[in-house]
């Protein structure tokens, strides 16, 4: 079937088709599941493991579950890889991390978030992805990439065995299919105790499917193309990033997975939001300070460059194949959005809105 679709659409057609079929799963699920690391990393810092912490330790559990178990049964090789394959900075992950994570206190929100708020009609979501989205081309290829590429060189890890966490610890795919596995059910049951709906719970675990879905569907056209094609699975600012100055700068659509994953997820998040009630329009006010999503922002889209991904990108699909520099991001984003909601609530007296 994948070999008659690229034969008939060429393969930036077919990936544009594989990533707007996962975005629209995983925007889905994550505007009914309300999908969030900052909402997790809030409640966390507050001394609560409640229900914003359970969904994302569904989702993330359910993810790796996904990955390793196609690994184990021979659907997906993520060897090639760029989070494995390539060389990767720890420098730029600790630092890079901690910057995300602090730049998601203050927007409110990583960039995935971002993006399926501003399907539901959340204006101050649209402003601040769209600044995110325009300093992070800058980390990437303009006046900000020469500090990205200094702090990113100050510590390297070559790519192979050497930057997978799996082949440091002596792990087999279907050891840790097994270990996500039961780290799922100890995440369901913290769910049922925090009175998570049951919906709510599901749609977190599709949230990880969508991610291990990703995996999974590159490397299948991958192996059928005859063309190179990149194994990847959801990240949000390079996607974005691409998109954005694909549409600005080229008479030409940029097709590819990225182009099909983020109105995709808009798409997805947009419909469920429409079919629950959810959608409506929301602005910046007394409340809601703009500086301080802006600054956000900033932090997020330079950080998200630094630390080789977002918190979904990075964090989940550079997690679920057990790339070091991942989860060293996704731990320093824990880090930072701690320390930065300790800072701003101790200074407002109460939670960041």
């Amino acid at each position: 079937m994948l070999e008659n679709l690229i034969d008939r659409f060429g393969d930036g057609a077919v990936l544009t088709m594989a990533g707007a079929l996962v975005g629209l799963l995983f925007g889905a699920m994550a505007q009914h599941s309300q999908f969030c690391l900052r909402a997790a990393t809030v409640e966390v810092s507050s001394g609560v493991f409640g229900p914003r912490l359970s969904v994302w330790l569904i989702a993330f559990c359910a993810a790796v579950l996904g990955v390793q178990m196609s690994i184990a049964a021979g659907w997906l090789d993520v060897s090639q890889a760029r989070q494995l394959a390539a060389t990767g900075s720890l420098s730029g992950a600790i630092i890079g991390g901690l910057m995300f994570g602090a730049g998601m206190i203050l927007a409110r929100g990583c960039a995935s978030r971002l993006l399926v708020l501003s399907a539901t009609g959340n204006l101050r979501a649209i402003v601040t992805g769209l600044v995110l989205t325009l300093v992070a081309q800058a980390s990437l290829r303009g006046v900000l990439a020469p500090s990205r590429e200094a702090l990113a060189q100050l510590w390297l890890v070559q790519g192979g065995s050497g930057r997978s966490l799996l082949h440091q610890v002596g792990l087999s795919s279907g050891l840790a299919a097994a270990l996500a596995a039961l780290a799922l059910i100890l995440s369901i049951l913290l769910a049922r105790r925090t009175c998570v709906r049951t919906t709510h719970a599901i749609a977190a675990g599709g949230v990880g499917l969508a991610v291990a879905l990703g995996w999974v569907l590159t490397y299948w056209i991958a192996q059928t193309s005859f063309e190179p094609v990149a194994i990847s699975s959801i990240t949000f600012t390079g996607p974005s990033t691409d998109t954005l100055m694909g549409l600005v700068n080229s008479s030409e659509l940029p097709l590819g997975f990225g182009f099909g994953l983020v109105p995709g997820v808009f798409a997805g998040a947009c419909l469920m939001a429409l079919l629950t009630g959810q959608a409506r329009i929301e602005r910046f006010g007394p409340d809601t300070p703009m500086e301080r999503y802006l600054i956000g922002a900033g932090l997020m889209g330079f950080g998200s460059m630094l630390a080789g991904g977002c918190a979904v990108g990075a964090g989940m699909a550079g997690g679920s194949v057990f790339a070091i520099t991942a989860w060293v991001a996704v731990f320093f984003m824990w880090v930072g959005a701690m320390i930065t909601h300790k800072l701003v609530s101790g200074m407002t007296g109460q939670v960041p809105a």
